[in-house]
């Protein structure tokens, strides 16, 4: 892998809002060697959308990448040429988001019933930036139409320096199995790294999809979720040491510095409001985590809210 993907073997996937600045700083702190932003539209950005331009705030932040998704290539590139001038140091290419409203628009994984457009995107998007271009596919559109490998080796001939191939079909969405055969297909089928992801829910599973497919990396997307720590427990997977899990006070002070960030980041009233997912995902599987979860969303402070969570630990303990 060249310069900034050399070495990055555990990728946190592109998540839309989830993987903010916050999020981000979290999952790189237990073993998350590249991150990117929420999928971000190439239009909004030139359109200079406040939101999105939010988004593309990378101050201070290391091994970090934009996911870019659109469908025009002058629109795409220029886009990456305003992403990279704000710090980024991977330009991903979304291809793979299977949502309707995206698809609709003949972006994310629609692209994949369009090659010869995508394979246009790559290249003007690659000749307008000097960082690395990747891009985040799918197996293929649905089971009649996996083309994972031809497509890769026609993204990689556009000047992709890496690709993740997430293992489902555009059909299957996030529901069924995620094939890492298809996987090994296109890590043998072309030269560029090639990136698994998909059913990553453990530090073994981590290690197994590097053993089962030879792929470079492996991208962890919804099994962070509440569990930042799964990083850790991949890396140390990886190694060959041994893990030990969070304990419950680890979970309850991880997901009160969190919001606290998130306060920190964009204000109180959005941060409890944007933290409600977060904190539902750090509760889950804990005792009385139902009631806890009920008394936290009808509360609008966050000072209340952490003082909940902390005399939750006391009633554990």
């Amino acid at each position: 892998m060249t310069a900034p993907l050399h070495g990055k073997t555990l990728w946190m996937a592109p998540m839309a809002g989830i993987t903010d600045k916050p999020f981000r700083q979290l999952v790189r702190e237990q073993g998350c060697q590249l991150a990117f932003t929420e999928m971000v539209s190439a239009k909004a950005i030139l359109y200079n959308n406040r939101r999105t331009w939010n988004m593309l705030d990378l101050n201070g932040e290391d091994a970090v990448g934009v996911q870019l998704f659109g469908s025009e290539p002058e629109v795409m590139a220029e886009a990456a040429r305003i992403a990279q001038q704000q710090g980024a140091q991977v330009i991903d290419i979304n291809m793979g988001c299977p949502v309707p409203k995206i698809v609709n628009n003949g972006e994310g994984a629609a692209l994949m019933r369009q090659p010869e457009r995508a394979f246009a995107i790559v290249k003007a998007v690659a000749e307008a930036v000097s960082v690395p271009v990747t891009v985040k596919i799918r197996a293929g559109w649905d089971a009649s139409s996996i083309n994972a490998v031809s497509f890769t080796r026609g993204i990689a001939q556009a000047g992709a320096r890496a690709v993740t191939v997430h293992g489902r079909t555009r059909a299957q969405m996030y529901s069924g199995r995620a094939c890492w055969e298809i996987i090994a297909r296109v890590v043998q089928a072309v030269d560029i790294p090639v990136i698994g992801n998909g059913d990553v829910w453990s530090g073994a599973a981590a290690k197994e999809m590097l053993r089962q497919t030879g792929c470079h990396g492996v991208m962890l997307a919804r099994g962070v979720l509440g569990n930042p720590w799964l990083f850790a427990e991949a890396a140390s997977a990886l190694a060959g040491r041994e893990y030990s899990p969070p304990s419950l006070r680890d979970r309850i002070f991880m997901a009160i510095r969190h919001l606290r960030m998130e306060v920190a980041y964009r204000g109180e009233k959005q941060a409890v409001l944007f933290m409600r997912k977060h904190l539902a995902w750090y509760l889950k599987g804990l005792p009385g985590a139902s009631h806890l979860k009920r008394k936290i969303f009808a509360e609008q402070s966050a000072d209340v809210i952490a003082n909940l969570l902390y005399r939750y630990i006391e009633s554990a303990e």
